[in-house]
């Protein structure tokens, strides 16, 4: 299966993808770091002598440029898959808010891609601000236009009579010579076995003429599973050899919780979230340079300080959302909030855990 991915990053989505079986013929980014941490994950790939590095990646052809600036008749052949992430600072609690407004919405330049290259199906990633109140609306068209790709917007048309124009189109029932069915839903990664709660919309759509039925996959882990090896059967405390009295108080609230699952859980439940301390536990302490030095990536980082709105990450819970950009930067943390209260920065070997 044949794929194209725009606003690759470091090639995050594009391993999933590939993974899950689809040869990539172009990844479009324009962040010279990104692309560097791409290429230097294909060095690693073919060299035997380092044994490190995803195999997945070895022969991507990767284009260091603005998507803006990609020419889309350059791809041949038919494309099964369009995947990306467009830029989501419009839509991020670190960004504006400015959605359409911003000059980094790149929305338009995938309903471009989706026009010119005409795949089977579109898989994007995005924010979950994406689906705030006060976006809807323009969430509606990026659902409608991907849906209608080739009903343009008229030069000098809002968005908003764009919008208005293609609800008429939707609703007349009127056949397309390009359309797709789209759905979209809200996912947790914890809830998929990543120790870590990040939260992230998902858009797809398939052609409509292939009549395709698709549905998002269940959740494998929950919340709830975890709760119940803490709580009820003390399975995760004995995974980690957590003696009673080392052992966290069970607050009044969790178990009201517990008590109202019943005895019939067990025969449906999921596994169980992991946590922190499923991830890194078997690292040493990093404030231990000795030993912590034998491990790639794994130094100290002192100076982290806890404030409202910024406490970091339980141990016995899956991080919060990891954050992109420097220390401060509000919508997610890269610390570690310790049993004695204290707090400190995930080393980057952590941080690649979860």
């Amino acid at each position: 299966m044949k794929s194209v991915e725009l606003f690759t990053g470091a090639g995050g989505l594009a391993i999933g993808t590939a993974i899950a079986g689809f040869h990539h013929l172009a990844l479009v980014e324009r962040d010279k770091h990104s692309c560097h941490t791409i290429r230097e994950n294909q060095q690693r790939s073919r060299s035997v002598s380092q044994g490190r590095g995803v195999s997945v990646v070895r022969d991507w052809c990767v284009h260091q440029m603005d998507v803006v600036d990609f020419d889309f008749s350059t791809v041949d052949g038919e494309i099964d898959l369009l995947a990306g992430g467009p830029p989501c600072q419009p839509f991020s609690i670190a960004g504006r808010h400015g959605a359409h407004k911003d000059e980094r919405d790149m929305f338009p330049r995938f309903f471009q891609a989706v026009r010119e290259l005409r795949p089977k199906a579109f898989l994007i990633e995005n924010v979950r601000g994406l689906l705030r109140q006060n976006f809807i609306n323009y969430f509606e068209y990026i659902t409608l236009q991907l849906a209608h790709p080739e009903l343009q917007p008229k030069p000098d048309e809002s968005w908003v009579d764009h919008l208005a124009q293609l609800e008429r189109h939707h609703n007349s029932g009127t056949t397309d010579d390009l359309s797709y069915r789209v759905t979209f839903r809200l996912l947790n990664a914890a809830d998929y076995g990543v120790p870590q709660k990040r939260e992230r919309v998902f858009i797809v759509g398939f052609r409509s003429d292939l009549n395709a039925n698709w549905s998002f996959p269940e959740s494998t882990h929950s919340e709830e599973a975890l709760i119940w090896q803490k709580w009820v059967t003390g399975e995760y405390w004995e995974r980690h050899s957590i003696s009673n009295n080392d052992r966290p108080e069970m607050s009044a609230k969790l178990r009201n919780r517990s008590e109202r699952f019943g005895a019939n859980l067990l025969g449906t439940m999921t596994a169980p979230w992991p946590t922190v301390r499923d991830a890194i536990s078997d690292l040493p302490p990093p404030e231990n340079a000795d030993i912590a030095s034998s491990i790639p990536n794994h130094v100290y980082i002192p100076r982290a300080r806890s404030y409202p709105g910024h406490t970091g990450s339980l141990l016995d819970q899956p991080a919060k959302t990891l954050k992109a950009g420097v220390h401060g930067v509000p919508g997610g943390e890269n610390m570690l909030a310790l049993p004695s209260s204290e707090v400190r920065y995930f080393t980057v070997r952590e941080a690649a855990r979860r």
